[in-house]
């Protein structure tokens, strides 16, 4: 069974049960929860519905069905093995204070082992009998989840036509059965600090059937689960609390259920694969990486997987940097470089990576090919870029090696100068280090990192406060405006793949950097002055609003992710009320009290673009004055 008949059935079989089909969402996750210390990026397929988990009602009913696609870094040094991925999709049916615990259950394992040929009952057809299940064994915060075991018990004994044996054994006790109670570590979901939590369950299938659909020991079970002869194929997640700041701070009002099954590993077990790179997913995209031997088998997946990713990543916006977002997708293209066996890779090979992955997923994400030109572009100059100090790196590692031969241990500041200077990142030097048996000081490295990062933030408050040059001059003041209309010009005509990287405000002129890959045209930077000069002519007033930062965030205002502001935040907006307002930003000010300030004393003054330039990999720059009609 193709992964496109797996998705199409598994919609299907929700779709019948009073499930509404939602599309997915960005990879990249909104700003605009109202959750502190959001994640860079959907890593579950619940992150985007946390509000409606909280108690938000959806717009289509309480029980929801869809394909999220995920990414997650955090298990990066495990790429490479059989189920691994930092790309992947994650297949989920949603109950948002409706059904829960039974009928979860019960629905997860007829999809999983139903031979029905009615179109919305088709399942999988796996047989039961290479099922095994984990379930919550309890804690100091939680109880042991003996109803989901009871329901477990339960259907596998009413499904006669199978005979599940085991399913009735207590597996505490030593004994081999079906059900294994787990710790919370192995057990128990959550998502970050905040949001939905609660136990879950989770069911592993013996893919090569090793075991012969026998009930098994814990301990066999374990066993298997390292050596990933039994895969995760589900997990059910039963939301029963809710965490705040790290802590528990009660029950849901409404309780949810959040189900998982990977679509890649349902894949490897439909198609009698042992891992997940020889489905029809990947094994496209693994025969570029290829030919390799099998020594380098674990290279080859490397380059796969994190190409794919990359492609996905450009595709939802984001581009190469030093710093959050960006720096995971420098990261990612670098250890797929880095993965090939002469560390170099040409713009046609990487064309031929970005069409095989728009190809592969052109029926469901129509986005990849729209921007597979410009991920071509994008990687290509990383490659390029990459290139020139990898010689370089290489040789300064070496020196770094052999002076730390003797304590057999590479320092967190030299680690961090291969990052800084030569692009390595931290992935790299751990991989090199560990062919000559060198550790690397991984907590020392994170310290430098940190330290950057304030130095940073120091010149993001200056961002904050709109660069300003001198906040008491009339024209410093009416450019700060102008870099507000312009910073939301540019969202309309070029999209929001648009972030404000930094600004400088003088009282001659204003200047604003942004990421975006390719140079504006002509066309783009007269509509950006059209539409300032439209909101200049039309007086809008400006004022602004201060409010908690929960609150703020919940506005939509822009503001630099991942800073921090504060507890009370001022948003300055450019319209007659926050919602409905043209420009809104987290500013410190100041600004003109209404648009057609801008306009001069006479009216007679227009904006401007008087230069669009590159001043970084994937930076844009514009100069831009207020100044007579001409």
């Amino acid at each position: 069974m193709n992964f496109s008949e797996i998705r199409a059935r598994f919609l299907a079989f929700f779709q019948k049960r009073g499930h509404a089909v939602i599309p997915s969402a960005s990879l990249v996750t909104s700003d605009e929860r109202g959750i502190t210390n959001p994640t860079l990026f959907n890593s579950a397929g619940m992150q985007p519905l946390i509000p409606f988990l909280l108690g938000k009602p959806h717009p289509l009913g309480t029980r929801l069905v869809d394909v999220q696609k995920c990414l997650r870094t955090v298990d990066i040094d495990d790429i490479g093995d059989k189920t691994h991925a930092t790309f992947f999709e994650m297949l989920g049916n949603w109950s948002l204070g409706d059904y829960f615990k039974d009928e979860a259950i019960r629905w997860s394992y007829e999809f999983l082992t139903s031979k029905s040929e009615v179109e919305g009952d088709k399942g999988l057809g796996l047989d039961p009998n290479r099922l095994y299940v984990t379930v919550f064994e309890g804690d100091s915060i939680a109880p042991r989840d003996q109803e989901a075991v009871g329901i477990w018990r339960k259907v596998f004994k009413e499904d006669k036509k199978n005979n599940v044996i085991g399913a009735d054994t207590d597996t505490s006790k030593g004994q081999a059965g079906r059900i294994f109670y787990m710790p919370a570590k192995n057990n128990w979901w959550e998502a970050g600090d905040n949001g939905p939590c609660g136990p879950d369950s989770e069911m592993f299938y013996d893919v090569l059937n090793i075991f012969g659909g026998r009930p098994i020991t814990k301990e066999e079970y374990l066993a298997a689960d390292e050596a990933r002869d039994v895969v995760e194929v589900w997990n059910d997640v039963f939301m029963q609390y809710e965490k705040r700041d790290g802590k528990i701070v009660g029950e849901l009002k409404d309780k949810c259920i959040d189900t998982g099954a990977g679509l890649e590993r349902l894949a490897m077990v439909m198609q009698g694969k042992d891992n997940i790179y020889e489905t029809d997913l990947l094994n496209s995209i693994m025969a570029l990486a290829g030919p390799m031997n099998s020594s380098e088998k674990s290279k080859q997946r490397i380059i796969s997987d994190h190409m794919r990713s990359a492609v996905f990543l450009i595709a939802d916006g984001v581009i190469p940097s030093n710093s959050f977002r960006g720096y995971v997708l420098r990261k990612l293209i670098r250890r797929a470089i880095f993965s090939i066996r002469d560390k170099t890779i040409k713009k046609e090979e990487i064309a031929a990576f970005v069409k095989i992955i728009s190809d592969t997923y052109k029926d469901s994400y129509d986005n990849l090919e729209q921007s597979s030109e410009n991920a071509t572009e994008i990687i290509n100059n990383e490659a390029l870029q990459f290139g020139k100090t990898l010689k370089q790196g290489l040789r300064e590692f070496e020196k770094i090696a052999s002076a730390s031969s003797e304590s057999k241990k590479i320092s967190g500041k030299d680690a961090f100068i291969l990052f800084s200077t030569y692009g390595f990142p931290l992935e790299i030097t751990r991989e090199l280090a560990k062919e000559r048996k060198i550790e690397v000081d991984e907590r020392g490295f994170e310290a430098e990192f940190k330290k950057h990062q304030d130095l940073s933030r120091s010149g993001a408050e200056q961002k904050f406060k709109g660069g300003l040059a001198d906040a008491n001059d009339e024209m410093v003041v009416r450019y700060h405006t102008a870099t507000h209309l312009l910073h939301q010009a540019l969202h309309d005509v070029l999209g929001d793949g648009v972030g404000q990287k930094g600004s400088n405000i003088t009282s001659e002129r204003l200047r604003f950097d942004f990421s975006y890959p390719t140079k504006m045209t002509d066309e783009q930077k007269k509509k950006v002055e059209e539409i300032v000069n439209e909101k200049i002519a039309a007086a809008l007033p400006v004022d602004k609003v201060v409010m908690n930062r929960e609150e703020a965030e919940k506005t939509g205002a822009r503001h630099f992710f991942g800073e921090k502001y504060g507890d009370q935040i001022s948003i300055y907006f450019v319209g007659n009320n926050l919602n409905s307002a043209y420009s809104k930003e987290f500013c410190g000010g100041p600004h003109v009290t209404n648009t057609k300030d801008l306009a001069g004393p006479e009216g007679k003054w227009l904006f401007k673009i008087v230069k669009e330039e590159a001043v970084a990999q994937g930076i844009r720059r514009i100069k831009a004055v207020l100044s007579a009609r001409d």
